[in-house]
């Protein structure tokens, strides 16, 4: 089976976020799989603030990080990938605390949110239902506590 997802650790891991490369390849597995890409692959890079924001600035003309930044696959002649995703886990700790949100369930609205750019998709409503879709499909607790601990999720198929 070739590997669908290349990950890289570039930053300090905060240790409250299912971010060790097997959390990380079942929680990914999961979303594509909830979002009907199942087969897909892309590259996740872990990194802190002052990273992304070097990426926002380089390459979107941003101003400071941002959370989760995506670059999607140009080569038509791969189809099955769909690109980077570079996801800052200063700010992903800062956001689960500013926004209320348990740390687990909010890496997953993140990555599928990052995974649907990737996929095409722009901000819209639609995106915004695939993420809600995603989240529940993959954190069907409300604590988020089972995902976190490793447990099987339940996954569910869109198309």
């Amino acid at each position: 089976m070739k590997r669908f997802l290349t990950l890289s650790v570039q930053a300090r891991l905060d240790p409250r976020f299912p971010l060790a490369r097997r959390e990380l390849t079942a929680l990914v597995a999961a979303i594509l799989e909830a979002l009907g890409l199942t087969g897909a692959r892309l590259s996740l890079t872990l990194m802190d603030d002052a990273a992304i924001a070097a990426l926002n600035r380089e390459h979107l003309g941003g101003d400071g990080p941002t959370n989760i930044l995506s670059f999607p696959e140009a080569d038509p002649e791969r189809p099955a990938d769909l690109g980077e995703l570079f996801l800052s886990v200063d700010t992903l700790g800062r956001e689960a605390y500013l926004y209320g949100q348990d740390p687990a369930q909010h890496l997953v609205r993140l990555l599928a949110h990052g995974i649907l750019h990737l996929a095409g998709y722009d901000h819209s409503h639609e995106m915004d239902v695939l993420t809600d879709i995603a989240v529940e499909a993959v954190c069907p607790e409300e604590d988020g506590d089972a995902l976190a601990a490793g447990a099987s999720t339940k996954t569910t198929a869109q198309t």
